[in-house]
């Protein structure tokens, strides 16, 4: 281990409860490759002899923008809602330890800390890797985080927090990183199966298998997205408390026996190793792929952005440029601007018909809506505005249709029915059949999925992105 870090080391665990035998009640035997594993990786926390065991749970307490620590001083659990009251756990968690991490977050403006709903209760995907190590937890300390919304690069960040607050108190931590892979890897499991759950699980072992941290950070967050996995980002925090170290790396098993990925893994032996430093190297990777993102931006997208950072750090819209192109001062049209941040949208708003007198002014007027007004976001912050990626879609005359006639690539769709209308945009990603389309449609009009006597309307659009 390096002289120059209190992190010990750590394991990457999955949390199924029926791993727990009296959960599994005979089940647990067809993984029976990963239980031995998950003792093994066990043991490596033993030999640590951490003063502090930091677990990272995707299933506590978890917000949009924040990545929160537990405070109480006590935290207690059990397994009930798995019919299994027998298996509770009692945890003393290291406030020191949580006070300092916040104390660095807030002085590094990092959205990390102690706010939001503390309860004290444990969840599954902190119990399940208690249940390996609970001859430690007598006299072992422990601290719980969520993760958050954020990106992956900010969850390797909180790592980086985390190993700092450590070595400043000279608190010996070992970490253990609590999540499960793919949840879509069996057609007859209760999520289905879609080829990129394998796909990703054979990518990630191989990624935590070798300690190739950049390529975890770094990874389209769509992919594990889309494979609907719950452990990429606490595998995040505890690769950036590793920042500048390497480890020895083991991938023990994997498992997908029950159409979840389970796999598990150690770090050891962390020695110090300036090619390791990530953080900035991901950094200086993610600015250089937002510049040219700019570079590539048109006019319409370039009003769009210019619109949402005067409005979110001057608040207010700034004037029609006029500069643009002929048609954004000439023509009216309906339009829609949508933000997403880390592949995640952050918001969407638009017109199905012109309420101003040009486009230009119809983009800046969504532009700002999307931004500061969207119901199911919190409005952006101005440390987003360098994040955001912009799409804007101006729509042709809509025109009535049929079933038969919509395509979901195509035609986007308007549903409406008794005064309610919803839209949906034609080309998303898992909007695949004419089907979905509808139904989503549909609900966003307040209407059932199965809803008849609505009518439809189709519609082109142009769309402009990088």
């Amino acid at each position: 281990m390096s002289e120059t870090t209190n992190i010990q080391g750590g394991i990457m665990v999955c949390h199924p409860p029926l791993i727990l035998p009296n959960i599994g009640r005979g089940e647990e035997k067809k993984i029976a490759e990963i239980i031995t594993a998950y003792k093994q990786a066990a043991d490596e926390i033993r030999k640590m002899d951490p003063d502090t065991i930091v677990i990272i749970s995707p299933h506590a307490p978890s917000y949009m923008d924040y990545i929160q620590l537990s405070k109480p001083a006590v935290s207690k659990g059990n397994m009930a809602q798995f019919r299994d009251p027998m298996d509770a756990f009692v945890i003393h968690n290291d406030t020191e330890l949580v006070d300092e991490m916040e104390k660095l977050a807030k002085a590094e403006d990092f959205p990390m800390g102690t706010l939001g709903v503390q309860n004290g209760d444990l969840d599954h995907g902190t119990m399940v890797p208690l249940y390996f190590i609970q001859d430690l937890i007598q006299d072992k300390k422990v601290v719980r985080m969520g993760i958050g919304g954020l990106s992956n690069l900010d969850h390797y960040h909180a790592g980086k927090i985390l190993a700092k607050a450590a070595n400043k108190l000279g608190r010996k931590v070992a970490i253990i990183a609590s999540g499960d892979l793919s949840h879509c890897q069996k057609a007859d499991s209760s999520y289905g199966y879609k080829p990129c759950g394998p796909a990703y699980d054979k990518e990630i072992m191989e990624i935590m298998g070798n300690g190739d941290f950049l390529k975890l950070v770094e990874m389209p967050e769509k992919e594990a997205e889309e494979a609907m996995v719950c452990g990429h980002k606490p595998f995040c925090v505890m690769a950036g408390s590793f920042d500048g170290l390497k480890p020895e790396s083991k991938a023990l098993a994997h498992s997908a026996e029950f159409g979840v990925g389970y796999g598990i893994a150690t770090y050891t032996d962390l020695k110090e190793d300036p090619s390791r430093h990530f953080y900035e190297k991901a950094s200086a990777d993610k600015k250089a792929a937002w510049q040219k993102r700019l570079a590539k931006e048109d006019p319409y997208i370039q009003l769009a952005r210019n619109t949402i950072n005067t409005y979110i750090q001057q608040g207010m819209m700034p004037p029609l440029p006029d500069t643009l192109p002929k048609e954004l001062y000439s023509t009216q049209a309906g339009a829609f601007v949508s933000l997403h941040e880390d592949g995640q949208l952050r918001g969407c708003i638009g017109t199905t018909a012109p309420t101003q007198k040009n486009l230009g002014r119809e983009i800046q007027m969504n532009a700002i809506s999307a931004c500061s007004r969207d119901p199911r976001f919190y409005p952006i912050r101005p440390d987003e505005l360098d994040k955001l990626e912009i799409s804007v879609d101006v729509l042709k005359k809509p025109e009535l249709c049929t079933l038969e006639d919509l395509d979901p690539k195509r035609y986007g769709v308007i549903v409406s029915k008794n005064g309610k209308r919803g839209l949906l945009l034609p080309h998303l990603d898992g909007v695949d059949t004419v089907e979905q389309q509808v139904s989503i449609a549909k609900q966003k009009a307040g209407l059932k999925a199965d809803e008849a006597g609505c009518s439809y309307e189709r519609f082109e659009v142009i769309r402009h992105e990088v």
